[in-house]
């Protein structure tokens, strides 16, 4: 076990390359197309039942598994031979299955759409055909993709940043593909790991699976008196333990800090001087989401800026690469980015009525958001989409005050680019580890593109039809209230912004830029990470403390065991998340189908 630049684990597989000809294949392709169509089609209501999006990538390398298993089987049944399916050909399915999940994520801001209109003298009637969902998540995805392509060698190979669920997928996809005698215990630690999570969230009481039995599982375990209305506890989630098992302890001492002040010592006082009404978690949000949300911006750009001179080298070094090389052309970067940003601007003018200076703006805002969310993803394993989206809120409420379409579609543009240049990311460091060619990646990741945007178009709307959006009965999709609540608020323009927010946010900023420079000195490990502070302050706090759980597991572990440590900690990690995420993707398509029940 190795360490990355900014001190975190960092395991350095076989980097084994694919067979000639074995990787990017016509049945892997049709595999990964049709994981894609599945996942894009069942991701909406997971994200909207759950309030978050679990790990695709791993769910998607199980799919692709089975097809491949499947189908060889009855192939050889038949009589034929045909060549084996590798873990290379997989990583193509499972980077699908990622990039049209991370398309049907924007199903949130379809949803806060539905939920505006309900907002009386609002006037707000920007209502999406499938058709014109269909054409404005595609461009703006294959923009996010082609945006985010030339940051791979900054992020995962410069500065090796941990990118956790990008580890859990390459450690399922070896062991996945893994024969013998060395591939045993690791396989037994991943399946454990899986079987153990998955059986967990299913008796688990936000599952709403099991009913009439003498004991459920608490979603979490609250602390204090308002632990439960803030959502201050420990996660009863293996997810979460796997996720901070992979991140670190730096890391997740961070977010715990950023917790503990946000989620247990603000509220009472944020009450005290009334600047919310009561013990409510959405009200805290509202004002703890400014300073959260300057601490990450900062710090992201702070720590770009000190690198410059790397991501100089890096648009140099890609410049210089060809269709004959593994990297995915610069001048093929360039010229796709111009051509989708024409197509987006055309897309919001006509389907959306959004003026195309404003929609250039956006595009031209979303790219350091971007760069700041890839940062943020790579150290904590959490993807700030909604933050980011939120900042990009308040940009345009001070450019275009009370213009709630201008807010809404703009926020979409940053929503769209962050998610899927998260998903390309984590891509690439699964590949990183295997040793898949990126430019194939690449390719998958923009073909998956719009079959999730269409599979969401279709699917959302049923969605909506059938269980409602928001309501006490709907479903709930958080990230879409807070997302239209914010929108709301910036509609009476910035003075109504909670009190002391405004101040909140520049001191934040100011730490962010301080803390990100003594990252860079000999005071590093005393310094407190400015990612992991914003991001603690905006994920619920049981979920930090269940990551906390788990790098205390992990550092304790490697002192007390370090020859079992280095065999099995990163394949039961990655199962404690393969296990919940393969879960929470299964039971509602199982409910969706009617082959479950759901229990109120």
């Amino acid at each position: 076990m190795t360490t990355n630049s900014v001190g975190e684990p960092h395991v350095d597989h076989s980097r084994a390359r694919p067979p000639k000809g074995g990787e990017f294949t016509l049945r892997a392709v049709v595999c990964a197309m049709f994981v894609a169509a599945v996942i894009g089609g069942s991701y909406p209501y997971v994200v909207m039942k759950l309030g978050f999006g679990p790990n695709i990538s791993v769910v998607s390398a199980f799919f692709g598994f089975m097809i491949f298993a499947s189908v060889l089987w009855f192939v050889r049944l038949l009589g034929f031979n045909p060549r084996q399916y590798n873990r290379w050909e997989n990583n193509i399915v499972q980077t699908a299955g990622t990039s049209a999940g991370q398309t049907a994520f924007l199903c949130v801001i379809m949803a806060a759409f539905d939920m505006l209109h309900q907002v009386p003298g609002l006037h707000f009637d920007l209502v999406l055909s499938r058709w014109q969902s269909f054409a404005w998540l595609t461009t703006a995805g294959v923009l996010g993709v082609l945006l985010a392509v030339p940051m791979r060698q900054h992020f995962v190979i410069d500065e090796k940043l941990t990118f956790a669920d990008g580890i859990a997928a390459g450690e399922t996809l070896i062991v996945l593909d893994s024969r013998g005698a060395e591939a045993r215990g690791a396989t037994m630690s991943l399946s454990a790991g899986t079987i153990v999570s998955g059986i967990l969230m299913i008796f688990r009481e936000d599952a709403r699976v099991l009913a009439d039995v003498w004991y459920r599982i608490p979603e979490m375990m609250a602390f204090g008196a308002s632990g439960q209305s803030m959502a201050f506890g420990v996660s009863w989630s293996l997810l979460s333990v796997g996720s901070g098992m992979l991140v670190g302890m730096r890391i997740n001492a961070s977010m715990l800090a950023g917790t503990l002040f946000s989620w247990y010592l603000m509220p009472p006082l944020l009450l005290e001087h009334g600047i919310v009404q009561a013990l409510v978690r959405k009200q805290v949000l509202m004002w703890v989401m400014w300073p959260a949300t300057g601490m990450l911006i900062s710090g992201g750009l702070t720590a770009l800026f000190m690198r410059w001179t790397i991501l100089v080298r890096t648009f140099k070094n890609l410049a210089h690469a060809n269709i004959e090389s593994n990297d995915f052309p610069m001048s093929w970067v360039i010229w796709g980015s111009v051509a989708s940003s024409i197509a987006l601007a055309i897309v919001q003018k006509v389907s959306l009525g959004m003026p195309i200076w404003m929609t250039l703006m956006a595009i031209l805002f979303s790219v350091p958001l971007m760069l700041v969310g890839l940062r943020v993803m790579g150290e904590t394993n959490w993807g700030p989409i909604s933050a980011l989206s939120n900042m990009m809120q308040a940009i345009f409420g001070i450019m275009c005050p009370g213009q709630v379409a201008a807010n809404m579609v703009a926020s979409g543009v940053t929503g769209s680019v962050a998610s899927q240049s998260e998903g390309l990311m984590q891509d690439y460091k699964t590949g990183d580890m295997i040793g898949s060619t990126p430019r194939y990646l690449t390719y998958t990741q923009l073909m998956a593109v719009p079959v999730g945007a269409a599979a969401v178009s279709i699917v959302y709307p049923l969605l909506r039809d059938t269980y409602g959006i928001g309501g006490e009965n709907g479903l709930q999709s958080p990230i879409s209230q807070k997302w239209a609540g914010f929108a709301q608020l910036l509609s009476k323009g910035l003075s109504a912004l909670p009190p002391g927010a405004v101040a909140a946010l520049l001191i934040a900023v100011v730490l962010g830029v301080l803390f990100t420079y003594l990252e860079s000195t000999r005071f590093k490990h005393w310094t407190p990470s400015p990612t992991g502070l914003g991001i603690g302050a905006l994920v619920p706090g049981s979920a930090i403390v269940a990551m906390f759980v788990g790098s205390v597991l992990e550092v304790v572990w490697g002192k007390v065991h370090k020859k079992s440590y280095d065999q099995h900690l990163i394949p039961l990690a990655s199962g404690f998340v393969a296990g919940e995420a393969l879960v929470a993707v299964i039971l509602p398509i199982l409910f969706t189908l009617k082959l479950l029940q759901m229990q109120p």
